[in-house]
């Protein structure tokens, strides 16, 4: 493409070079001339060692200066383009013999060879100073001071703040190391402890347990029921033990929920809302030794709770949560009963006493042969259903100590144990009057036959969506008849089928009628 855009140069340069060829200079410098007439070097490079051509290369410069006069003319149209060429290229070659030949002047404006001007080494020297040196690049050279222009800002220098040394830049991690190591800490004190806890609380019930029951510690993965004699650990901080072999229930599943000294963000949350270990005991007593009674006591804070969230206590108790003053109970002790004759039969004064001198520690007592558990809420479609119910003696006690519970404190739930076997004794032997036991029936059977209806409700509901449904077929399809005819057959057809539908029903609705008379 510089080749097409500058011809005169080139015919020029290959001139020269037949010159030169016959003047005798190998042909390697003759392919370098070619090279520099292609690609030019930017004028104002200098080189000492050019030095001024030999006479016979002047002589044969001489003669050809009017042939090159002659083919001026010939390239006169290519001037505009030469002026755009770049500025003078010194190109030094070395002859066959002794000296160098200094060809100047490659790309004069005018696009001619000055082969009569000798080029020496002063006229490297006329070279603009400008061309060589940017003034901008090398400011300040020579010990010369720097001279800025107008408007220039000056280069500010900004001194770094260098960062403490020493442990002071390892803050953070030497914190979260902190944090890690005061975790894995506390996770093995706090397990450690609700660990000592429960064997704590075992080896004080032992005795009394194995006096009452021949399978104790089953953890329900063998085949066969195994007496372990031990607690299962379920996590960290809830341990259980499965008991069962005695008369008048089914088993004893007991749950020592203690509270979460592992974790360390329970610990911190502790602070804010303090909370208590507990120990839940479950009573499942078989069908015949235990009359249909519902009966609550505890705290106040813990039967209003109950009596909203226990189905049984929220169908069979209806009445809000009475004082236990009744029966010289602490005031903080609240009762839910079936029937008045149900807390006589159960609260006797063994029972009394027992609830007298424990009564800071009892959460809550639940008895009742329609447990089923927390209320469910039915969703949308679902089938209402009777809950499946058993008869269960349920106890929730809490551990003094406000969660600082010691080992004595632990040991001190002996008394609440004895209870708990009292009460499944006393359970077999209450026997309720035939009104009690009359209105315990009716009261169950006033739940069943609200579930029926609410049964009922639901399948009619949803035999009058599926009315609809069909109904709405029905229209679709005589609209999409495309027949005038037809369709204004099946309009007469479905609107004498309604009419039926209602004289039906009129029909019966008289019949009601006569029969209510």
């Amino acid at each position: 493409m510089y080749i097409l855009k500058r011809p005169p140069r080139l015919l020029l340069t290959l001139f020269g070079l037949a010159m030169l060829r016959a003047a005798g200079v190998p042909s390697a410098v003759h392919l370098l001339l070619l090279l520099l007439a292609t690609h030019p070097i930017r004028s104002g490079a200098s080189n000492p060692g050019f030095h001024d051509v030999d006479d016979e290369a002047d002589d044969d410069d001489d003669d050809d200066d009017d042939d090159g006069d002659e083919e001026e003319d010939d390239f006169a149209e290519f001037e505009d383009l030469d002026d755009e060429a770049p500025s003078h290229v010194p190109s030094a070659v070395e002859t066959d013999g002794e000296d160098d030949v200094l060809i100047d002047d490659v790309d004069s404006v005018d696009g001619e060879v000055d082969d009569d001007d000798d080029v020496s080494l002063e006229d490297e020297d006329r070279i603009d100073e400008g061309e060589l040196f940017d003034e901008e690049e090398f400011e300040g050279v020579d010990g010369q001071p720097t001279v800025r222009k107008p408007g220039q800002q000056s280069l500010h220098l900004h001194q770094v703040v260098v960062g403490p040394g020493g442990w002071e830049r390892y803050q953070l991690e030497i914190l979260m190391v902190t944090g890690l190591l005061a975790y894995i800490l506390n996770y093995l004190i706090g397990r450690n402890h609700n660990s000592q806890l429960a064997q704590s609380w075992f080896a004080a019930h032992r005795e009394l347990l194995e006096a009452n029951f021949s399978l104790i510690g089953d953890t329900g993965t063998e085949k066969e029921a195994v007496s372990t004699l031990q607690l299962n650990q379920e996590n960290d901080h809830v341990f259980s033990l499965w008991c069962s072999g005695r008369v008048c229930c089914e088993g004893m599943l007991v749950h020592l929920k203690l509270l979460k000294r592992q974790d360390l963000l329970s610990l911190l949350a502790r602070m804010v809302r303090p909370a208590i270990d507990q120990i839940q005991i479950v009573v499942t007593m078989t069908t015949d030794d235990m009359e249909n009674l519902v009966f609550a006591l505890g705290s106040k804070k813990a039967m209003s709770r109950l009596h909203k969230d226990m189905q049984d206590l929220s169908y069979y108790c209806g009445e809000k949560p009475k004082s236990a003053a009744r029966y010289h109970l602490p005031d903080c002790l609240n009762i839910l009963s079936e029937s008045g004759e149900v807390s006589d039969a159960i609260l006797d004064e063994k029972m009394i006493h027992f609830l007298k001198n424990n009564a800071e520690k009892i959460e809550s007592i639940h008895f009742s042969d329609q447990y089923s558990g927390v209320k469910v809420t039915q969703e949308e479609g679902q089938n209402v259903k009777l809950p499946e119910t058993q008869k269960c003696l349920l106890f929730t006690f809490n551990v003094p100590g406000m969660g600082k519970a010691t080992n004595k404190d632990m040991e001190g739930m002996l008394p609440l144990m004895k209870m708990v076997i009292y009460s499944m004794d006393k359970m077999k032997k209450v026997r309720l009057s035939k009104e009690a036991k009359l209105k315990s029936e009716r009261n169950r059977a006033r739940v069943a036959e609200a579930y029926q209806k609410l049964s009922h409700a639901q399948r009619q509901e949803a035999a009058q969506v599926r009315r609809e449904d069909r109904r709405r077929a029905e229209k679709q399809r005589i609209m999409d008849e495309e027949d005038p005819e037809k369709q204004r057959r099946l309009e007469e057809a479905q609107l004498r089928k309604d009419q039926k539908k209602l004289e039906r029903k009129q029909i019966k609705m008289k019949q009601l009628k006569v029969k209510a008379m």
